[in-house]
């Protein structure tokens, strides 16, 4: 709409590009293709949730946003520009396994490594690398535990260092993946905790999961992958049996507390027997 002042129409500024762009997006990885023809946009201050199956492409999409991964075909654009253009947008979780780490390290040490991308290597920390990396164990719960080493805490205490690792990157764009897997509960109130605060802040989060019930309670889109996109939108929108349905293989029935959804809302690939989750069943 142009803006009339003075008898002469000033042109409204033009929108801000979306956070993220995937056009036609397509990955491979050896002689598989990861991911067919992705194609839908992230607007900035989005909390998306990417759900799927075990292999259905979640954590490619995520290291074609950092442009980590070389693209067989389509292009990604981070607020308008190439990924390489847009590193410092980034804040970063990678997914984890459930493994020993016997590394040499303090949790101070790890959260610091956050900041190396925005200064150079083997200079010693400044000042404000060091209230960052505070600030970001002060936000983990694990302040007190800055000199512990990494190897000496729990799982879910190390997967906390490393979200404080990727806050200390203070991206406006905050990717992760398979954050909350395995570890407890305390650790999971805390990140629920944290994100519903970043969203609330504005901060764009796209969330690789398998827990499909905590995505419909907490983020605001849903995108459904398996290879290629199955759904993308509100979470009323696509978390439908026919959808779910497409993506996992089976049916199964949920109804959600918490948004009303008849629909199940657990990673059946997760389950070795033929029985749903509790609240959930094969139909």
């Amino acid at each position: 709409m142009a803006v009339e002042i003075e008898g002469r129409k000033t042109p409204a500024a033009p929108a801000a590009p979306p956070a993220l762009r995937f056009e036609r997006v397509s990955v491979r990885l050896g002689e598989r293709l990861a991911l067919r023809e992705i194609d839908f946009a992230v607007q900035a201050g989005a909390f998306v949730g990417l759900i799927g199956p075990n292999g259905s492409g979640k954590s490619t999409l995520l290291r074609a946003a950092l442009g980590v991964v070389p693209l067989a075909d389509g292009r990604v654009e981070v607020e308008g520009l190439s990924p390489d253009e847009a590193r410092d947008a980034f804040a970063y979780l990678p997914q984890r396994r459930q493994v020993e780490i016997d590394l040499p390290l303090r949790a101070w040490d790890v959260v610091l490594m956050g900041r190396l991308r925005r200064e150079r290597w083997l200079r010693p920390a400044s000042r404000a690398d060091k209230e960052v990396a505070s600030w970001a164990l002060e936000r983990v719960g694990l302040a007190e535990r800055r000199n512990a080493p990494i190897g000496e805490l729990s799982f879910g205490q190390q997967q906390r260092v490393f979200f404080a690792r990727a806050l200390a990157q203070e991206g406006r764009i905050i990717l992760l993946d398979e954050p909350m897997n395995g570890v407890d509960t305390q650790t999971q109130d805390i990140f629920v905790e944290l994100l519903a605060g970043f969203h609330a802040e504005g901060k764009t989060i796209v969330m690789a999961t398998h827990d499909l019930n905590q995505a419909a309670a907490i983020c605001d889109n849903l995108c459904v992958l398996n290879q290629r996109l199955l759904a993308y939108g509100p979470v009323e929108e696509t978390l439908t049996e026919d959808v779910l349905a497409e993506a996992y293989g089976v049916h199964l029935h949920f109804t959600h507390r918490d948004t009303g959804l008849d629909h199940m809302l657990e990673d059946a690939h997760h389950h070795d027997g033929d029985e749903g989750p509790p609240g959930a069943r094969l139909v």
